[in-house]
């Protein structure tokens, strides 16, 4: 069997479902083998709107009594309601698990189910919403080399898929990835305020803001160069740029977020602490 073949159900339909799913339709994968449970009536409308071939259920158990894949998209906070859940249900023996819940490790997942369950953990982040993400995946040692093809397939439409081997990695990958777009929407946002404040015309200043940014991705995403080196071609010795960045570094940027991920880093520990 491909991997295209593969039944993959999903418990929640929120964003980063709607991005998998939009992945796997675009990538060739059969929308009459993706299953989608979520309660909201307003969610499986949104759900059906992607492709009418969809299967949409209210009922998790509907969802995970048939799937080969099943994809946990539900917050952190309600993980624990919904593996009850599954305990309670009939499963396929070989089924894989995957969840993108931030700071829920494998063993939490896998003890009310059944401590042997094969489980795959993905930290994706919110450029997968446009298949620009990246996703960090570490398995259980029950998951086969089959499985991990799986879940990098399913992983692997949003974007990149990295694998790590060291679990205690997960919760500085989710500082660094998983919340890190929005440490550059607040730089975005920042950038904006204050080109209004110089005089800049509204769109003209979110436009500069918008490509500046993509611009600079770009850049650093095609090179091999050190970011140091990417941002010392930038700034002219006396210039412009050495006058904003000096700002910058006296203010304590590099302290400041440094700070900013260890508290993420430390929040994604206290995450998963709570469903030990």
């Amino acid at each position: 069997m491909t991997e295209q073949q593969l039944q993959i159900g999903f418990i929640g339909g929120g964003n980063m479902a709607r991005a998998i799913i939009r992945g796997l339709l675009q990538s060739g994968h059969d929308a009459g083998r993706l299953y989608i449970a979520d309660p909201s009536e307003e969610q499986q409308a949104v759900l059906a709107g992607i492709d009418s071939n969809l299967n949409i259920f209210s009922s998790n158990m509907e969802v995970a009594g048939i799937s080969e894949v099943l994809v946990l998209a539900v917050k952190p906070q309600i993980m624990g309601m919904v593996l009850e859940e599954l305990a309670t249900g009939t499963r396929p023996d070989t089924q894989l698990m995957m969840s993108v819940a931030a700071g829920i490790p494998l063993s939490s997942i896998q003890k009310p189910v059944d401590p042997s369950a094969p489980v795959v953990r993905v930290m994706p982040n919110h450029p997968a919403l446009v298949n620009a993400g990246i996703s960090v995946l570490i398995a259980s040692d029950s998951v086969s080399e089959d499985q991990k093809r799986q879940a990098e397939y399913v992983a692997a439409v949003v974007g990149q898929a990295l694998w790590i081997d060291d679990e205690s990695m997960m919760d500085a990958v989710t500082a660094v990835s998983g919340s890190g777009p929005a440490y550059f929407y607040l730089l975005m946002e920042t950038m904006e305020e204050c080109a209004l404040q110089l005089g800049l015309p509204a769109e003209l200043a979110r436009t500069l803001v918008k490509q500046t940014a993509y611009g600079a991705g770009l850049v650093a995403a095609g090179s091999d160069s050190a970011f140091s080196s990417l941002r010392a071609s930038v700034t002219s010795p006396g210039g412009t740029t050495e006058a904003a960045t000096n700002v910058l570094e006296q203010a304590g940027i590099r302290d400041i977020f440094r700070k900013a991920l260890t508290a993420a880093r430390d929040r994604s520990i206290e995450l998963g602490l709570k469903q030990a």
